[in-house]
């Protein structure tokens, strides 16, 4: 079993930063992609930031410029820092892994989420 916990969520104002993390825990042979996705009240989760293991990344047209995904292999980690903070970034971020498990079957893992609101 694969477990992923999420950190750093918080309250912030308008301009400020956040600092996300997310670390992979259990049993499993790799850990192919993570990212951050995010959902608001009434919205559908949407992709933040990706990242492969080689440290390709991709972005939301919306956060590009303001949020950076990177990761730590040997921690099993991934980390999202999010400068220039608005209001419309609130919302619970998730923590997403594609992982390989040691029966060598591709499963995707998600966290629980952790809250960030901006308030303007």
């Amino acid at each position: 079993q694969v477990q992923l916990v999420e950190s750093g969520g918080g309250l912030v104002q308008a301009g400020g930063s956040l600092r996300l993390s997310c670390t992979a825990s259990g049993s499993f042979f790799s850990i192919n992609a993570m990212g951050w996705y995010r959902q608001a009240p009434g919205n559908q989760r949407e992709l933040v930031a990706s990242i492969t293991s080689g440290g390709n990344t991709n972005y939301a047209a919306s956060v590009k410029d303001r949020f950076t995904i990177s990761r730590d292999n040997a921690k099993n980690s991934v980390y999202l820092q999010m400068n220039s903070l608005r209001p419309e970034d609130t919302a619970v971020y998730y923590c997403n892994a594609g992982v390989l498990t040691t029966s060598l079957a591709g499963n995707v893992y998600w966290g629980p989420g952790t809250q960030v609101t901006v308030s303007s």
